[in-house]
């Protein structure tokens, strides 16, 4: 049957935090409450969620999606945040695409690293997700 734990896909032999959780049961809840966002939640689901203090009072939920689905919640992104921001009262919600950095090649090696894959290409892409 379906659950919250559908919601939130981790590497093998990983829990879940109680936070991850928290936040996997409030996508569960908006798929089964929220008639406009029902379709557009139905096959999507997070990697990570971490729960970050701010300056201040303020506080972050940060979000972590697949690579693969970034453009598919592109096009929820404002109702959800909006949703989630009810939710988790006081605290601001971002979603940030799961990428990869990969080391670079030793000297004489024929493989080259894609350029989507440098340490500068990464961080640039999750300031433009942070923006978005």
């Amino acid at each position: 049957m379906f659950s919250a734990q559908n919601k939130i896909h981790k590497d093998k032999g990983v829990a879940p935090t109680e936070f991850e959780e928290t936040v996997a049961q409030a996508f569960f809840d908006l798929e089964n409450t929220n008639q406009e966002l029902k379709s557009d939640l139905k096959d999507l689901y997070i990697n990570q969620a971490v729960h970050l203090d701010i300056s201040g009072n303020r506080k972050a939920v940060v979000i972590y999606v697949p690579f693969r689905l970034r453009k598919a919640f592109r096009k929820i992104h404002s109702r959800l945040v909006r949703e989630l921001e009810k939710k988790f009262s006081g605290k601001d919600v971002i979603f940030v695409a799961t990428r990869r950095i990969v080391r670079p090649p030793k000297k004489g090696s024929a493989v080259q690293r894609p350029r989507n894959r440098t340490l500068t290409s990464v961080h640039e892409a999750m300031l433009e997700d942070v923006a978005y």
